[in-house]
């Protein structure tokens, strides 16, 4: 009980720091439009549109996101987790035909993303600007080739000054800029939480939110700041994923930076309660192939990510994928429980030390369960019934997702040996 009151005076301390913000914000955002039409000449028009819209949205209620997309965990790759600043056309064209030549296009994966570091500046009417040198095609045509291999794509901004790499960033420029991307054909944004002072996220995040429905064009709409302000309390109107936790890193445990596997899941585990169709917890992209963890720890990741109903964003440089990597990305069984329809997010059943089962139902009624053991050596994992929501005594079929066969029948419970830092991962259907 205790916990629903303290949840519940959250929520009401958000609302009102919403109003309150989002008015701030807007009066912000008009207070530049203002004096650029000023600098131009252009006073008396610019006045008039820039009103228009900050009249009509402080009118009205705080708007909910409703734009149809994300109904499962979006699929994609983003370039920051393996190039970071080191971004270009040339290198996003040839991750999209990997995307394709992989095999990842036809698994599900859809977007992709250019992470941070591909604008340096906007013009003498602030349009952002891409890179002219590492983009000297802009960033239309960019989106055109990716469109052209059946994908989607996707860009990244900041709610504040400027992005986490000092590039501009979005703060005052949210309507013009959301144009530009609709312009451009970008279908889907990650909006950062760099350089923000004090500004109020969830105030911040609407104003965007607010921008891309205006902007003609579905763009998922991904928040990236960081679980910092709690977004699952509040995100769900305003975004299709919010980041829960920190940056990810390629470790399994209590790395020097960034956040290992086991870290994540541990955060995430109960958040289940806020997931669902066109809203996702998002415990960050994944780092399957990066080189920092073993062939049995990536399918561990991937795994639990699956069962979170993760958005399952690779990071990996898909051009020079090994054989098992590429076989852990593109597993259709785990991939299938992800972007179940239910969009019911999995949560931890049974710990006894380092041995845990983890378990999520299905739309058609089966359940998905992962043994995984966080522990040096290998163990047995048993998971009962009675733990994943079965009667006790329910006789089930249980097939394996990483062996892609059936084990049979069982009453009661399932049980299988783990192997340190591993998972077995099975359906178990009535």
């Amino acid at each position: 009980m205790k916990k629903n009151v303290t949840s519940a005076l959250e929520l009401a301390k958000t609302a009102v720091l919403r109003i309150v913000t989002r008015t701030l914000c807007y009066s912000l955002w008009l207070s530049q439009e203002l004096s650029k039409s000023i600098a131009t000449g252009r006073q008396m028009k610019k006045t008039f549109f820039s009103l228009l819209p900050l009249v009509l949205l402080l009118a009205l209620p705080a708007r909910s996101l409703d734009n149809g997309l994300a109904k499962t965990p979006p699929m994609g790759w983003n370039s920051w987790n393996k190039f970071a600043c080191n971004v270009s056309e040339d290198l996003i064209k040839s991750e999209a035909d990997a995307v394709v030549s992989s095999g990842m296009r036809d698994a599900g994966y859809q977007y992709v993303v250019i992470d941070d570091c591909w604008q340096v500046a906007r013009d003498q009417n602030g349009n952002i600007q891409p890179d002219p040198q590492r983009f000297p095609h802009g960033m239309k045509a960019l989106a055109d080739y990716v469109h052209s291999k059946g994908l989607k794509f996707g860009i990244y901004s900041d709610a504040g000054t400027q992005t986490c790499q000092k590039r501009p960033g979005s703060r005052g420029y949210e309507f013009q800029d959301a144009r530009q991307y609709a312009a451009w054909g970008i279908d889907y944004l990650k909006y950062d939480w760099c350089n923000h002072s004090t500004q109020d996220s969830a105030a911040s995040y609407s104003i965007m939110r607010d921008a891309l429905l205006a902007s003609g064009r579905p763009i998922v709409f991904s928040l990236c700041e960081w679980g910092s302000t709690k977004p699952w309390l509040w995100a769900r109107d305003v975004g299709n994923l919010w980041r829960s936790g920190g940056d990810i890193g390629d470790v399994w445990e209590s790395p020097k930076e960034g956040l290992g596997i086991v870290n994540i899941l541990d955060h995430n585990a109960e958040l289940y309660s806020f997931a669902g169709p066109g809203h996702w917890n998002d415990p960050d992209m994944l780092e399957v192939g990066n080189g920092g963890m073993s062939n049995v720890e990536y399918r561990s990741h991937f795994s639990l990510w699956a069962i979170l109903a993760a958005p399952l964003m690779a990071g990996n440089d898909l051009r020079n994928m090994a054989p098992d990597i590429r076989e852990i990305l593109t597993n259709k069984e785990v991939i299938a429980v992800d972007q179940d329809a239910l969009g019911e997010q999995g949560r931890r059943v049974a710990k006894n030390g380092d041995l845990e089962v983890w378990s999520r139902a299905l739309n058609d009624g089966s359940r998905a369960v992962v043994l995984l053991n966080r522990g040096k050596d290998t163990a047995q994992i048993e998971a009962d019934w009675k733990q994943i929501g079965f009667p006790e005594h329910l006789r089930a079929a249980v097939r394996d997702l990483w062996e892609h066969r059936d084990l049979g029948e069982f009453t009661e419970k399932f049980s299988a040996s783990v192997p340190s830092h591993g998972v077995v991962m099975v359906t178990v259907r009535p």
